[in-house]
């Protein structure tokens, strides 16, 4: 009798494993395929007889592509299925990057930023719409967390994989490679039948139901959370090299390696945070009290010219705390979610990420083109702060959602 009450618990155990398993891969072809671009610049540079400029246009074109359709595919997620949506995703993005190998231009080259901005909108709402809805509740805040960590991860290892490529097949074949990634992929999570979710006019029963709000004070606020968090980090990852280089006399090497640490602890920093968020209720607060930590870690980074064991030991510390945050930060977002409409929600919200993704690097560029390197994380601090004061209102804003 144990055995058979056992069994159904194991067969869904195991069914909850390869959905995370499966959503966690595309998360992380995701996070590779947007630096495919910026790793390939030097090669696209010369064999497109372009700028910089026009080459940073693309990936400008990539981001607002992505903002503005997040939430239309969010929609599209809760109506359609977010299986069909996330696998249409990473075959869009595969052949995105295959077409532009098969036929380098400048014009292909925006091309492939527009199909890659539209395949980036499909991730985050796709992904949390079936994890939110075939995760253990109890568990929830570290699937969450995995989920990121593989996304931070396909960041991590993009450069070197592009590096190699190019090594072995050369620019052209890298782009085709790396673009059949996605392809395979997708037929991957085809083959270990990954859950649906979504598609709720299309259950029955359905029809009866309420129909909720979306866009709700609760969703726009954290909107603007999210936005905040996306410009608390991005001067520090982008900009923070050249800024510890040309205000605190840092070298290139040192530089790099307190980068490098702040990149690495934000992934191990989201593991933790996931079973952070799986042991409280009080997801804002937690969200607060790691940012207030950081803004101060990041307040003396830029007064204090320190030495280069304590610049790396601040920069690990700031970044293990950023990515703590990150599973509270979705599951305010999951807590907010009307009935049937996490797909649309984590769509609203991702959107405040690509509004950063927009904003920061005209900022933080303009910051460094004054001459005024201490302010990339003055600048920072700022945000931060705002983080913290904004974080308690989006839980009690979900709360109210809730109730």
């Amino acid at each position: 009798m144990v055995d058979v009450l056992a069994a159904p618990q194991q067969g869904k155990a195991d069914s909850a494993l390869r959905t995370l398993t499966g959503i966690s891969i595309a998360h992380w072809v995701s996070h590779f395929h947007l630096l495919v671009l910026p790793m390939l610049f030097p090669f696209l540079k010369s064999q497109l007889g372009v700028g910089y400029v026009e080459l940073g246009f693309a990936l400008t074109v990539l981001a607002v592509v992505s903002g503005l359709t997040q939430a239309p595919t969010g929609y599209l997620v809760d109506h359609f299925g977010a299986r069909r949506i996330l696998l249409g995703g990473l075959t869009l993005g595969g052949l995105a990057l295959i077409i532009l190998g098969l036929h380098l231009s400048y014009t292909s080259l925006i091309a492939a930023a527009v199909l890659l901005g539209l395949a980036n909108s499909v991730y985050h709402p796709a992904d949390y719409a079936i994890l939110a809805e075939h995760m253990d509740e109890a568990r929830m805040g570290r699937a969450f967390s995995v989920h990121t960590f593989a996304g931070y991860f396909g960041g991590a290892v993009a450069p070197a994989i592009v590096a190699a490529l190019v090594i072995v097949s050369g620019g052209v074949g890298a782009l085709i490679v790396s673009g059949a990634i996605g392809v395979l992929v997708a037929l991957l999570l085809l083959l270990m039948n990954i859950p649906d979710a979504g598609a709720n006019k299309n259950r029955p029963g359905n029809a009866a139901e309420p129909k909720h709000a979306v866009i709700t004070p609760a969703l726009i606020t954290l909107t603007m959370l999210f936005m905040l968090l996306s410009l608390s980090v991005a001067g520090i990852s982008n900009f923070g090299v050249v800024a510890l280089m040309s205000g605190y006399g840092v070298s290139y090497s040192a530089a790099n390696v307190a980068l490098t640490a702040f990149l690495a602890a934000s992934a191990a920093g989201v593991l933790a945070g996931g079973f952070l968020a799986d042991h409280t209720e009080r997801h804002g607060y937690v969200a607060a009290a790691c940012f207030a930590v950081n803004a101060a870690i990041v307040l003396l980074i830029a007064l204090v010219t320190l030495p280069g064991w304590a610049l790396t030991a601040a920069m690990t510390a700031a970044g293990f705390l950023s990515g703590v945050i990150a599973p509270s930060r979705d599951m305010l977002v999951r807590n907010a979610a009307p009935p049937g409409a996490a797909g649309r929600a984590f769509g609203i919200v991702s959107t405040g990420f690509n509004l950063g993704g927009i904003v920061s690097p005209l900022l933080f560029g303009w910051i460094m083109d004054q001459s005024a390197p201490h302010w990339v994380f003055g600048a920072s601090v700022m945000f931060m702060l705002a983080t913290v004061l904004l974080s308690p209102l989006t839980e009690r804003r979900a709360q109210a959602t809730a109730n």
